[in-house]
């Protein structure tokens, strides 16, 4: 019988396994790394997706301006990938997203199809000088970023 995976919010307990996984994406140059005290403070901007009793996925949402929210840290675990995960991560960021009445969704990616297929448009990255000036500036591949920006704007 397939295990059903469930997606939730993150919660403390969750820290080890999230820096675990992100730290795996950020040593392939993937993401960005997180420390484990930057994960606890920001716990409540993590969404999961849990199966087989295990951490399988993760998102986060990082507010950039009135009306604007980034999805990040968005990875699955190997063995995970190709069931959906993402996907079903992905709506429920949006959700949020609403919840919080915050209309647009960016995010910076290498998996541009995955984003296209989930209702993102591509669109130019100067476009976000929020992200620009929050993190771009800190980047090691400010001048050279190899990252494409997606958009959802929300109804």
């Amino acid at each position: 019988m397939q295990a059903v995976a469930v997606c939730r919010q993150a919660k403390l307990d969750d820290v080890e396994p999230l820096f675990l996984m992100i730290e795996n994406y950020a040593r392939q140059g993937i993401m960005l790394p997180r420390s484990r005290a930057v994960l606890e403070r920001q716990i409540a901007d993590f969404v999961v997706a849990e199966m087989d009793d295990k951490i399988v996925g993760c998102g986060s949402l990082c507010k950039l301006g009135e009306e604007l929210v980034e999805i990040r840290s968005l990875g699955i675990a190997e063995g995970y990938k190709g069931r959906g995960l993402g996907s079903m991560l992905v709506e429920q960021l949006v959700d949020e997203a609403k919840k919080r009445a915050l209309p647009k969704v960016m995010a910076l990616t290498y998996e541009v199809s995955f984003f296209l297929k989930n209702g993102f448009a591509v669109v130019e990255k100067e476009i976000f000088p929020e992200k620009v000036w929050t993190d771009c500036v800190n980047c090691a591949k400010q001048h050279a970023c190899d990252e494409i920006a997606v958009l959802r704007i929300l109804d």
